[in-house]
């Protein structure tokens, strides 16, 4: 057996592509839980470009392994991302208590609007939130502007009705964030 040697980040950003956001430029079908056969991915990946013309499940495996923040699950014969679907509908997660407290990482920007609404999902399905601050920080990052890091009381939230679902390892996801549990815990702004 020869040796592949996958880009994986680049890997994992085109299976994230034809899982969260456009699975049907792929030809697959995705379920209501966000799941669709390894094989159907694999024939897809390898349809698309040349590049992942010998692509096999030890790949995938091995770009699961090799993220630091996990976003594709495989079981069985199935895969699914695990967050951050833009596709019409809601996609199904299974509801869980969360831990006491989470964090959410954005831009000053945002802050005043989320101060005053709460989080929501946006261009998502559901809010995303991190169990870590670390975590929630790397994301904020990402987005334009000062980096601020939010304390979510998740267990009021939880106790008033608001549904949480966990993914897998540091990241939980919940229909929306009402902004009475919300608590600005890093600001660089702030004096």
């Amino acid at each position: 057996m020869r040796e592949r040697r996958y880009d994986l980040n680049r890997l994992s950003k085109v299976v994230s592509h034809a899982l969260r956001h456009q699975p049907w430029l792929y030809g697959l079908e995705i379920d209501e839980h966000g799941w669709t056969k390894v094989d159907d991915l694999l024939t897809a990946l390898r349809r698309e470009s040349p590049d992942w013309a010998d692509v096999e499940l030890s790949d995938l495996d091995a770009m699961i392994a090799a993220s630091a923040k996990p976003r594709h699950e495989i079981r069985g014969v199935r895969i699914r991302a695990m967050h951050g679907h833009s596709l019409p509908g809601h996609i199904r997660m299974d509801p869980a208590e969360p831990p006491p407290e989470l964090f959410h990482g954005t831009s000053s920007q945002s802050l005043p609007s989320i101060l005053a609404e709460g989080l929501r999902p946006q261009e998502r399905q559901y809010v995303h939130l991190s169990a870590d601050i670390a975590m929630a920080r790397m994301v904020g990052s990402r987005k334009p502007g000062t980096t601020v890091v939010l304390r979510i009381d998740s267990r009021s939230a939880f106790l008033t009705g608001v549904a949480f679902h966990r993914t897998h390892g540091l990241v939980w996801l919940a229909d929306k964030i009402p902004a009475q549990v919300i608590r600005v815990l890093d600001d660089p702004g702030r004096t």
